[in-house]
């Protein structure tokens, strides 16, 4: 074991130490494995899922107009945010993402604060997309398989599988399987306008809600509802940052990456929002397990969807293992959770960091809730989105000299947007399904204690997250 050299009290009540040469050596990922192009398909990769199945449940929410409100709000929040991080991971480009940028504006409580959400967003979404899987298998009627426990350990076996072999390889796969999903949301656009009719888009017959009618069916509060399931549209974007120590030239690849990969995803979401609902009913689509399939009816444009379908879903399977991974790394590394979590293999992929969040992901989905771990999801996001908007607001005021090789348009308005429209999209999650997020938040509540009982001493001063905080803290010193 490691001895630390010496000891750094920082503010905010937190203990560090250097750890030596080798400690570093041992959690190591492999740099310049990605240019913009393959970061822009890992933001694509990320969300796909989300075009295939689960928004659909936010029409039995909000009806199509709650729905379609909702996301157009989600979506202008998206953007902002999106435009935000780029500015953020252009400065601070490290593995940590979020943790690393919050970490620098709003100390080590924030910055553990911001990476704890993203992990609770990142290990339950597989969990969701998982359940999903399971739906589209057991309509291919493969070999009678059918929806299961089995069929979740096997994704979850195969992914973690490849991604222990190196960062590089995963990414190319990801890639290829990202371009077929997207290949696939084409084909169903084609097929699904010669199924097209208007009246599909209001077939929820009105409530007596306040504001109710028949474009809004459960009122103007079905729109508040449905926020949890348009943001499903682009969930998990904003890991694309996570990627930037294994990036060739970060600073300007992954501003360009993540701009790229919300411009594909505003897009796919319009098309599949208007298409799917017209096509196969909104009444009928509110609790799909596979929406797009069911709009097709039974002809081959529909069992090709399918099959497509299970690769977008895996697709955003096995980018979000990637992504969780790289969360769990950083903090680890750093030493806010165990140490052991950031231990690299031969490959440079981080083994157990892989594993742990996996072996969770696998017990949630056992569940087969869907729709509430999609909703648990969205509440870990939605926090971190919240946390992170406020950092770019907070660096933007508090060090201006900042190098910022990319600059959000619009600056702290447009993150301030963001913020607000984030802020209630976490009070949306509570009340979609108040259990779901209540559970979520006494696990981040643990997570806090945890840091506060015992990691807030152990935290390890030179791993590259602390140290982008630490030069922040030593020119502030100079000024």
């Amino acid at each position: 074991m490691t001895v630390p050299d010496h000891e750094h009290h920082l503010a905010g009540g937190v203990d560090s130490h250097d750890e030596s040469a080798d400690y570093l050596k041992k959690r190591q990922l492999k740099s310049g494995s990605a240019g913009w192009l393959l970061l822009a398909g890992l933001g694509v990769s990320y969300v796909i899922s989300g075009d295939y199945s689960g928004w659909n449940f936010g029409l039995a929410e909000g009806g199509f107009g709650g729905l379609a409100i909702a996301a157009i709000v989600i979506a202008a929040m998206y953007l902002a945010l999106v435009l935000g991080m780029a500015e953020l991971s252009s400065s601070l480009p490290a593995a940590g993402g979020g943790y690393t940028f919050a970490r620098r504006a709003l100390g080590p409580w924030g910055g553990f604060a911001t990476g704890t959400a993203i992990l609770i967003e990142y290990s339950i979404a597989p969990a969701a997309i998982a359940t999903f899987i399971g739906a589209y298998v057991e309509s291919l009627d493969l070999f009678g398989i059918t929806d299961g426990w089995w069929v979740y350990l096997v994704a979850y076996a195969i992914f973690i599988g490849i991604h222990l072999g190196g960062v590089g390889e995963a990414l190319k796969v990801m890639f290829v399987i990202t371009a077929i999903a997207l290949v696939g949301l084409v084909v169903f656009a084609i097929a699904a306008l010669t199924h097209f009719d208007g009246a599909n888009l209001t077939n929820i017959d009105a409530t007596d809600a306040v504001g109710a009618s028949e474009f809004l069916p459960f009122g103007y509060m079905g729109i508040w509802s449905a926020i949890p399931f348009a943001i499903w549209f682009f969930l998990a974007v904003e890991g694309v940052p996570l990627a930037a120590e294994e990036t060739a030239n970060p600073e300007k690849n992954v501003p360009r990456g993540i701009i790229a990969a919300i411009s594909v995803l505003l897009i796919s979401c319009v098309t599949v929002l208007i298409l799917t609902t017209a096509a196969g009913g909104a009444s009928e689509m509110s609790g799909s397990g596979n929406p797009l399939v069911e709009a097709l009816g039974d002809g081959t444009a529909a069992k090709i969807v399918n099959y497509i379908g299970l690769a977008g879903l895996i697709a955003s399977f096995f980018s979000i293992i990637y992504a969780y991974s790289r969360q769990l790394f950083a903090l680890s590394r750093a030493g806010y959770l165990p140490p052991v979590l950031s231990v690299t293999n031969s490959r440079k992929a981080p083994t157990l960091a892989l594993i742990v969040p996996g072996i969770i992901g696998f017990a949630l989905s056992l569940t087969g809730q869907g729709a509430l771990l999609l909703n648990m999801a969205v509440f870990g996001a939605a926090l971190s989105y919240v946390l992170m908007m406020v950092s770019h607001i907070v660096l933007r005021v508090r060090e201006p000299e900042m190098s910022r090789p990319y600059r959000t348009p619009g600056g702290v308005v447009t993150t301030g947007f963001a913020l607000v429209i984030a802020v209630i999209a976490v009070i949306a999650t509570f009340l979609v399904d108040v259990k779901a997020a209540s559970w979520c938040l006494a696990v981040f509540a643990a997570f806090m204690l945890y840091f506060a009982v015992y990691s807030r001493h152990r935290l390890v001063a030179n791993s590259p997250d602390e140290e982008f905080a630490a030069l922040a803290e030593a020119e502030e010193d100079v000024r």
